[in-house]
């Protein structure tokens, strides 16, 4: 308990401010994803670049060791089976999901998001799948879990092994979109007074309990995750919602242009590190 309120008072202190080089408002995503890795690379110097994906797994050796052996009979086996007889399953049109996505939707999981320059705006792929969902007379599904958490486990696994490729295109409102998905994730918010920040930039490898805090570097590669906390599959949408709950702060709604943005910003941070979800964590 002692060691917690230690480590809580630290982000606390943290949650106000932001690296130097995160400082400004509007920068260069070129020079922002340079600092970012450089940070990242110097604070965990033993920890190689492309094992930053498996989160806390690359911060804690007992947890990796645990993992390793999990991996074996991996817990989101279930949404992968799930997964793949939905993506593959007819529409009432009998079109599929392979029919609304470059190459059939095979191994693209990497390319999301993107900014949409007609609509000027981000499209994730949680959103691509309800899009062609709609498209073809069908429900869409909840953003949260359940059968989106298993069409994505799929696409993922499809994808493992391939570099994140996020572009932002010469267009000022996909910077835009990427620098208010920077700005979200250092933004206070919620009781607490924290940021995505406080935890993912200040803080991982460190304890909240029985939680080990992952890096920010890397951390939507997994995704969407099985947690044992949720006692089932997660998309990046409840990711981001149970965050800001446990903040003491108010969530968006799902895929709100806000979230959409922070993805952007995230992923865009994370191109040339590998896909390695659908991923598992406590």
């Amino acid at each position: 308990m002692v060691r917690y309120l230690a480590l809580l008072a630290t982000i606390l202190a943290f949650a106000v401010a932001r690296p130097s080089w995160a400082a400004s408002t509007a920068s260069s995503p070129e020079k922002d994803f340079t600092a970012f890795r450089n940070y990242f690379k110097s604070k965990f110097s033993k920890v190689p670049l492309n094992d930053f994906v498996n989160g806390p797994y690359s911060m804690n050796e007992d947890m990796r060791k645990q993992w390793v052996e999990k991996e074996d009979f991996p817990p989101y086996d279930f949404a992968l089976d799930r997964g793949k007889e939905l993506f593959e399953a007819p529409f009432k049109n009998g079109k599929t999901f392979g029919d609304c996505f470059p190459n059939k939707g095979i191994g693209i999981r990497q390319n999301y998001p993107y900014f949409d320059e007609k609509k000027n705006e981000v499209v994730t792929l949680e959103v691509a799948v309800n899009q062609c969902l709609q498209a073809n007379g069908e429900k869409p599904y909840s953003y949260l879990k359940d059968d989106m958490a298993a069409v994505t486990a799929y696409m993922a696994f499809t994808s493992r092994g391939k570099p994140f490729d996020i572009k932002i295109p010469k267009n000022p409102k996909a910077l835009e979109a990427y620098e208010n998905g920077k700005k979200y994730f250092y933004q206070r918010r919620g009781q607490l007074n924290f940021s995505c920040a406080s935890c993912h930039v200040q803080s991982p490898g460190e304890r909240i309990r029985a939680e080990i805090l992952a890096p920010a570097l890397g951390i939507l590669n997994a995704m969407p995750i099985y947690r044992s906390e949720w006692g089932g599959m997660g998309t990046i949408s409840r990711r981001f919602t149970s965050c800001n709950s446990q903040v003491r702060g108010v969530p968006l709604e799902p895929q709100d242009p806000e979230y959409r943005n922070l993805e952007y910003y995230l992923s865009y941070m994370a191109n040339g590190l590998p896909i390695s979800g659908p991923g598992a964590r406590p």
